[in-house]
């Protein structure tokens, strides 16, 4: 079975979203799950998050709340975004990145409105996952993370949640249906139309 690694950031409502439908894929393609840091490739790419601009960041949570109804898929904003999400990547590295353990950490903080920045939030999933506070700080576990950011870096990776398949980008949480009919037909980014938006020249650049 092909491969694939999703890249993203437990900060990322759309990225909550889009672990919902990786199982679409499952017979498909072999999913390797990649925590990384959004603000470290924000900073590399110098792109603003959604919610560091006012409007859109109203637009995003509403957004959000309203595909969630449309989906019928339990969601509710935790009580302050953004959040730091570190200890909760490293928390996925520390579980191995299993998708049991990504599932819960996501549900912990996309479906009870609680404060990430509580310890008690922490706690609760260190608890669920029988894993130590003092893993967390681990050097191996604190490089994977860097290595995982930066690997995603280096691939164009610019946004989260990201699929890589091939070596082609598929971002946000509405590219699965896109991702899906690559997967069926990966002649579909070979057309003459693909090839060409692919190399489309700039015709005028924001000074």
């Amino acid at each position: 079975m092909r491969e694939a690694d999703w890249y993203f950031d437990f900060v990322s409502p759309y990225a909550y979203f889009g672990r919902a439908r990786l199982a679409e894929l499952s017979d498909r393609v072999a999913i390797r799950y990649r925590p990384v840091l959004f603000a470290a490739m924000l900073n590399h790419w110098g792109h603003k998050g959604p919610a560091e601009i006012a409007s859109k960041r109203v637009w995003t949570y509403r957004w959000c709340t309203w595909l969630a109804a449309q989906q019928r898929v339990p969601f509710r904003f935790p009580s302050a975004h953004p959040f730091n999400p570190l200890p909760f990547l490293r928390l996925a590295i520390a579980a191995e990145c299993a998708p049991a353990a990504i599932e819960l950490i996501f549900r912990q903080l996309w479906t009870t409105g609680a404060d990430p920045g509580d310890p008690r939030v922490l706690d609760e999933l260190l608890e669920s996952l029988q894993i130590e506070r003092t893993q967390l700080a681990s050097p191996n576990v604190k490089e994977a993370l860097r290595q995982h950011t930066d690997q995603a870096i280096a691939r164009g990776v610019f946004g989260v949640p990201t699929l890589l398949v091939d070596g082609e980008l598929f971002w946000g949480a509405d590219a699965t249906d896109f991702a899906k009919a690559y997967l069926t037909n990966p002649g579909l980014l070979a057309t003459e139309e693909m090839q060409r938006v692919a190399t489309l020249p700039v015709g005028a650049s924001r000074q």
